[in-house]
Parts: structure tokens; C-alpha cells; sequence
């Protein structure tokens, strides 16, 4: 898989005009993702194109906040496996984006992952099995579960303002939720998502979801098939095996932005060797 790139050179101009938004728009629909390079970007241009590729926006509660729209990635130095971002959440954004302030000298590529390709790369065995949905259950801190609901509740913004009847509203908004109140404030949460799942910008069917993932800032995931089977640590290497294969590596620079479907493909990254880079993220929803 090669990049799909937009260069500044290439477009009717550098700026965030409509035809420029169409074209990244035009390659989230045929290759799910794209790259953009050589623009005049800064974090308020990023923030600003975040907000016309996305009409709601959404964060990481656990992520430091920037600009309006966007938040700093850090998530340790090790490797990171594919996922899609928030994966593991009730609203799972439909478009990520990020922007390389400072690229890494050495090492901290972005792995970017076509789960069309991967599905399509599976056995007929492996098709069926992961075709069943999953339930994702974990245990939340009471300050970040708080701070994600102050953010996906249209009447409130602040943790503090949480109620319960906050909690049961939002339950009742998306389906296939549970959740348990611990007497310590923590809340277990249970969610049905799929694996192979329609990408939300151009449909066709992807292994799409955060089983390869990261719980940097979380407790792992207990994951349960719909045949009542949980999900094996050889499974998931094998997964990651297959996932291997359809993967290929974004050797960041200076002010490159790159545009994802996170509802059909996933990333990761790979070790980072110079500390000194500095990586952000926009993401939300289309409709």
C-alpha cells in the first residue's frame, strides 16, 4: 500500500478552501485515508479543518486539551498496535486526524491500516468468527468517566455538572450500553460494538476496532464474543499477524497532516526512539 498523498503544490492553492476539503474528502471515501503535505498548517488551521471535515467533535478524557478542537497525543514511548480511536467508546468519532508539529528524528512512525484489506485477507473461518459482535467491558476512574460524558451530553460541559439522570439519559440515547456504579465512583461499563464493521463515509465491510490496541490510560479490556467465547491472547496475535500485512508506515515531517476513516481504517505506531517529537489529534463525527 503506498500513500495517498495531497501536496501543496498540487492543490489550487495551500488554504483550507471547499475543493480542498472535497479532495480529502474524495480520498476518505476511495482509500480511507490520506496525507497531506507541504501545507501552511498550524494548530489553529488544524483545529479549523478538524471542525469542517467533522460536525461534532469529540475527545480522549484522559488526553490534554490544545486548541478547541484538538488534544496532544501522548501514550508512553513503547510500540502501539492498530486500533481505531476510541474504539472502545460509545461514540466512536468517524474521522481522526493528526498533525505533526515536530516530526521524530528516528523511529515514532505512524502505522496506518486498511481493515478492508485485512478482512478481505481473512479465512472463511476467521470472516464468520469475527463477524459476531463483541462485548467490551472495563472499569473507568469517576474523573474520566466524567469527563467523557460532560463532553458527549448535549446539556452540560463541565464533569462536575454529571447527574445520574445525565448517565441514564445518555444510556438511553445509544444502544447496546450498560454500565454499574461503584461505591468508589468508578463506573464498569459494558458495550456491544462489531468487529467487521460498514465504514460510516463509504460503506463495504472492515475489520475495524480497537482489539490490537492500547490501554495506556485505561484498564484493559475484557472482550467476549457473541458465542459467549473471550477473545485469547493467540488470537490476537494471529490477528496481528494477518493485520501485519496490510499495514504500511507514515515517516512523518514538519507539518503533515494526515486524514483517517477511523471506522474502517486503523493505526498504531511504532516505538518512538526521539522524545523530542510532537503529534496532535482532531477527531469527531460527520452526521
Amino acid at each position: 500500500m503506498s500513500y495517498n498523498v495531497i501536496r501543496a503544490a498540487d492543490a489550487a492553492n495551500a488554504d483550507l478552501t471547499p475543493d480542498l476539503i472535497s479532495d480529502i474528502q474524495s480520498h476518505l471515501t476511495s482509500d480511507g485515508w490520506v496525507l497531506l503535505r507541504g501545507f501552511d498548517m498550524d494548530m489553529s488551521r488544524f483545529s479549523a479543518m478538524t471542525a469542517k471535515l467533522c460536525k461534532t467533535i469529540t475527545f480522549d478524557p484522559a488526553r490534554e486539551n490544545t486548541e478547541k478542537n484538538t488534544q496532544k497525543v501522548d501514550a508512553g514511548l513503547g510500540p502501539i498496535g492498530l486500533h481505531i480511536e476510541n474504539g472502545n467508546t460509545p461514540v466512536c468519532p468517524d474521522i481522526v486526524a493528526f498533525y505533526s508539529t515536530k516530526a521524530a528524528f528516528e523511529g515514532s512512525q505512524t502505522t496506518i491500516c486498511d481493515g478492508r484489506r485485512v478482512f478481505a485477507a481473512f479465512t472463511d473461518a476467521q470472516k464468520a468468527r469475527w463477524s459476531q459482535r463483541m462485548t467490551v467491558k472495563r472499569t473507568l476512574p469517576e474523573e474520566l468517566w466524567k469527563r467523557y460524558l460532560a463532553n458527549e451530553h448535549p446539556a452540560i460541559s463541565e464533569p462536575e455538572q454529571v447527574t445520574m439522570d445525565h448517565i441514564l439519559q445518555f444510556k438511553a440515547a445509544i444502544p447496546d450500553q450498560d454500565f454499574t456504579l461503584n461505591p468508589d465512583g468508578s463506573l464498569e461499563y459494558r458495550l456491544k460494538v462489531a468487529p467487521v464493521r460498514p465504514s460510516a463515509l463509504s460503506n463495504g465491510q472492515a475489520f475495524a476496532n480497537a482489539i490490537l490496541g492500547p490501554s495506556h490510560n485505561y484498564e484493559p479490556p475484557v472482550y467476549t464474543l457473541e458465542d459467549g467465547s473471550e477473545i485469547s491472547a493467540d488470537e490476537i496475535e494471529e490477528l496481528r499477524e494477518v493485520a501485519e500485512t496490510c499495514t504500511v508506515e507514515i515517516n512523518w515531517q514538519d507539518g503533515d497532516v494526515a486524514v483517517i476513516d477511523n471506522t474502517r481504517v486503523m493505526h498504531g505506531r511504532r516505538a518512538i526512539k526521539d522524545q523530542d517529537r510532537q503529534l496532535f489529534i482532531g477527531m469527531g463525527r460527520v452526521h
